[in-house]
Parts: structure tokens; C-alpha cells; sequence
């Protein structure tokens, strides 16, 4: 007897979420099929002890980062723009941050997608202008987390989440998204750059269809 395909919405899906970040660095593992989500994990990176040596926190990265990749298996990674301020050296610190997580990914053929911070806070709670805290609040009554005093010290593992929510709500329709974020802030902000940039598009891996 020949059964009928099921639906790809209702195959079990693995997002991973991360929050980049040089001191500490958020990520979340959540199972989607359908509707329904469940977390699987959310914690953090912790580098404040690995002193002030960039180059020590960039393979403490990339290694966790593969450590995670191997155990969970996501089929996507979900991960949030830098956000562009006004000192230059921490935004390239963040952006050499997030590039070394999105390799870790891509070493083991896993597609990413980029979203700004404003979009991940709009998917989640509404409002792009939402707190942290906020996002932990939402993230608590939606998925039925611990209280936010209970986990004040995990809200960069709970943006995390939001962003691999944020992904979930866009139903992988952006997963060929990967590596524009920069060149669009480049055009749509012309004025914040001393100079010229040239902007290169980061290639995005695609996974084999399973057998």
C-alpha cells in the first residue's frame, strides 16, 4: 500500500536562533512541525573570561557553535543582523561575530537567514522598539518559560528565541535571504559611511534532499 506524501509543514523542522554577540552570544534550538513549537534549548556563550583577545572569542565561537550544530541538527539557522551604531570598532567586532557563527553553519551545509532586530521584536511582540525584557515576557507567556526574574540572565539566550520565532512566523520563505543585510544598510544609508564599501554577497549553502 502506497501512503500519500505528508505535507512538508508537517515534517518536524530544527531552527536554530542566535543572538551574536563578543561578550556573550545567544542561541536557541526550537522543533517546529506545523503549528506547534517546542524548545528544545536556550542558553548562551559566555566569553567575559576569555579576556579581551578577539581572536580567543572568535574560535570559542566558531567551535561552540559546531558543538551545537552536531548535536541538534537544525535544518536552519535564524540569526540577527548587527545593528549598526555609531562605534565602528564594536559593530566590526559584532560583524566578525556573526560571520564566524554563519561559517560554522555553513561548514556543515546549513542555510541561514539574517533579520534585523527591529523586525525579530515586530514578529514577536509587535513593536520594533521592545525591550528585552519585553521579548522575554512574550517569549514566557507564548511558550510557557520560566518568569523573567527567574531568567533575567538568560535575555540574550531569550532574543535568541525571538529570532528563531521570528524565522518560524516567516515559514522559511526568506532561507535564500542570507548575506544582504549589509548591503542594504550601505543603500539605504549612504550618508553614515565615510567612504564607499563595497558589499560582497555571502554564499548560501544548500542541503541535499533526503533520500
Amino acid at each position: 500500500m502506497i501512503l500519500p506524501l505528508a505535507s512538508t509543514d508537517l515534517l518536524p523542522k530544527i531552527i536554530m536562533g542566535v543572538d551574536p554577540g563578543t561578550q556573550i552570544m545567544g542561541y536557541a534550538i526550537i522543533e517546529v512541525q506545523g503549528q506547534r513549537v517546542r524548545v528544545v534549548q536556550y542558553d548562551v556563550i559566555n566569553m567575559k573570561a576569555l579576556g579581551s583577545n578577539h581572536a580567543v572569542k572568535l574560535k570559542k565561537i566558531y567551535d561552540r557553535m559546531v558543538e551545537l550544530i552536531d548535536e541538534f541538527l537544525p535544518d536552519e539557522l535564524a540569526i540577527e543582523a548587527p545593528f549598526f551604531g555609531v562605534n565602528v570598532q564594536s559593530m566590526l567586532k559584532l560583524g566578525r561575530a556573526q560571520g564566524v557563527a554563519i561559517a560554522a553553519c555553513l561548514s556543515r551545509q546549513i542555510p541561514y537567514v539574517e533579520y534585523a532586530p527591529t523586525k525579530v521584536k515586530q514578529s514577536v511582540t509587535g513593536s520594533g522598539n521592545a525591550t528585552k525584557e519585553q521579548v522575554a515576557h512574550w517569549l514566557r507567556q507564548t511558550l510557557e518559560l520560566p518568569p523573567i526574574e527567574q531568567a533575567s540572565k538568560f535575555l540574550d539566550a531569550t532574543d535568541a528565541l525571538a529570532v528563531a520565532m521570528c524565522h518560524h512566523y516567516q515559514k522559511g520563505n526568506n532561507v535564500k535571504a542570507g548575506g544582504k543585510s549589509w548591503g542594504k544598510f550601505i543603500a539605504d544609508n549612504p550618508g553614515k559611511l565615510a567612504a564607499p564599501v563595497a558589499g560582497k554577497k555571502a554564499a548560501v549553502s544548500k542541503k541535499k534532499p533526503a533520500a
